[in-house]
C-alpha cells in the first residue's frame, strides 16, 4: 500500500509564519489548477491500493463548494483501502456545515485545523482572524456531523509569549476534547511575513521550558513523535508513513514524493504547473542515503526504530553500527530490547543527535 499527499496552494489570507507553497485564491487559477492536478494524477498513479490520503495547503477549504466536490471526484480515482485514513486541512474561519457534509459524503474521516493559539494578541501577530468561540463552535460542528478524528495545530515560542500565556492555551486545547494535537515551536523562516518584520526567535532556554510544559500538561495523550500527541489509536497514519520512510505520492504545486528510492519535488511555479511541467527535480537515493533517512525520520518517533524490522529491511544489525553504539554509551539513545530510540532527556535536542547519522558509511555493515 502507498500514501498520497495532495497540495492545494490557495489561501484567502496569508499567515505571517507560513513558508509553504501558497498564493491568494483566484477562481480562474483554481479551476485550471484542478485540471492540471487531474492530469498529473492520471500520468503518475499506477493503481496501487492507497492507505492514506492527505489534502494539505495552503488552505484546501478555501475552494468553492463545487471546486471541493470536483477535487474529491478526482481523488476517487485512487483505489482506497477499506481502513483508509483520509485527511483534509481546514481553516477554522472558512469551515462550514455544508463543507463538512461534503467531506462525509466523499469519505473524509479526519480533519486537521490550524488553530495555532487562542490568544488575540498572538493571533493578530500570526495574521489569523478566528476567535476562541469560532474554534469551539466549529469543532463541535465536526463532531455533530460524525467527524471525531480531529487534529489541531498548536504553535508556541511566540515572540513575547510567557509560560503563563502558553499554559492558558494548553488548557483551552485540552478543553476541545479532541484526539490529536500537533505542536510546533515557531521558527521564523526566510520568505515569511514575520521575517520581513524582523521578528526574532525567542530565547532557547524559554523554548525548552515551554516544550517541557507542553509535555507535562498533555500527559493524558500519548507522546508518539517529537512534536505530536494522540489518544490511543488516533496517531496520524499518514505522518507515520513519512517517519517510517515508506513510499508516497506527492501531487500538486510544490509537493514532494518518495517512490522506489526516488525522491522528487514538483515545481513551485504556477505557470509551469498549469502548462503540465510538474516536476522540479528528482534524485535516486543510494542505499546509504536511504539508511540515513531511516535514522533521521525513524528516531523522531518516541518508540524509535524496531531492531528486527531494520534488519529485515536492510540486512544490517543496527547494533553493529558504530554511531548507534556511541550514542547508546552516551545515554542519548536507549535499547529497550525491541527498539532503538532517543532517551527521554534528549528528545528536545533530537535534531543535533540525528545529524550524527549523516555522512556515515553504512556500506561496511552490509552482509
Amino acid at each position: 500500500m502507498i500514501g498520497v499527499y495532495i497540495h492545494i496552494p490557495f489561501c484567502k489570507t496569508i499567515c505571517s509564519y507560513c513558508d509553504f507553497c501558497k498564493m491568494f485564491y483566484n477562481q480562474k487559477w483554481s479551476s485550471s489548477y484542478l485540471d492540471s492536478l487531474e492530469k498529473e494524477i492520471d500520468s503518475m498513479y499506477q493503481g496501487e491500493e492507497v492507505s492514506t490520503i492527505y489534502i494539505g495547503g495552503g488552505t484546501p477549504n478555501c475552494l468553492s463548494y463545487n471546486e471541493l466536490e470536483r477535487l474529491f471526484k478526482i481523488i476517487n480515482k485512487f483505489k482506497k483501502n477499506k481502513n483508509i485514513e483520509y485527511t483534509i486541512e481546514c481553516n477554522i474561519e472558512l469551515l462550514n456545515r455544508a463543507q463538512i457534509k461534503l467531506f462525509k459524503e466523499y469519505g473524509i474521516n479526519r480533519v486537521s485545523i490550524g488553530v495555532q493559539t487562542f490568544n488575540p494578541k498572538f493571533l493578530k501577530l500570526l495574521n489569523r482572524h478566528h476567535t476562541k468561540e469560532d474554534v469551539f463552535n466549529k469543532i463541535n460542528m465536526l463532531k455533530e456531523e460524525g467527524i471525531t478524528n480531529i487534529n489541531v495545530d498548536f504553535i508556541y515560542a511566540l515572540p513575547g509569549q510567557t509560560l503563563e500565556d502558553l499554559d492558558s492555551d494548553i488548557r483551552l486545547f485540552k478543553e476541545l476534547n479532541i484526539p490529536h494535537i500537533s505542536t510546533y515551536s515557531l521558527i521564523i523562516e526566510k520568505h515569511t511575513l514575520l521575517n520581513n518584520m524582523n521578528i526574532k526567535n525567542i530565547d532557547e532556554d524559554l523554548d525548552f521550558a515551554m516544550y517541557n510544559l507542553i509535555c507535562s500538561r498533555l500527559n493524558l495523550y500519548k507522546h508518539y513523535e517529537t512534536s505530536n500527541f494522540a489518544k490511543p489509536g488516533y496517531e496520524s497514519k499518514h505522518n507515520l508513513s513519512y517517519w517510517e520512510n515508506l513510499n508516497y505520492y506527492g501531487f500538486g504545486l510544490g509537493a514532494s514524493g518518495y517512490l522506489k528510492n526516488i525522491r522528487y519535488e514538483n515545481t513551485h511555479s504556477l505557470t509551469k504547473y498549469l502548462n503540465g511541467n510538474y516536476l522540479e527535480n528528482k534524485e535516486e537515493l543510494t542505499k546509504n542515503e536511504t539508511i540515513e533517512n531511516e535514522f533521521i525520520l525513524g528516531l523522531r518517533k518516541i518508540n524509535g526504530i524496531n531492531i528486527n524490522k531494520f534488519y529485515k529491511k536492510y540486512n544490517i544489525d543496527i547494533l553493529s553500527i558504530n554511531v548507534v553504539n556511541e550514542l547508546l554509551k552516551e545515554g542519548k539513545l536507549v535499547n529497550d530490547g525491541m527498539n532503538i530510540k532517543l532517551s527521554k532527556d534528549y528528545i528536545y535536542t533530537a535534531n543535533g543527535i540525528l545529524m550524527k547519522f549523516l555522512g556515515v558509511d553504512y556500506e561496511k555493515w552490509y552482509f
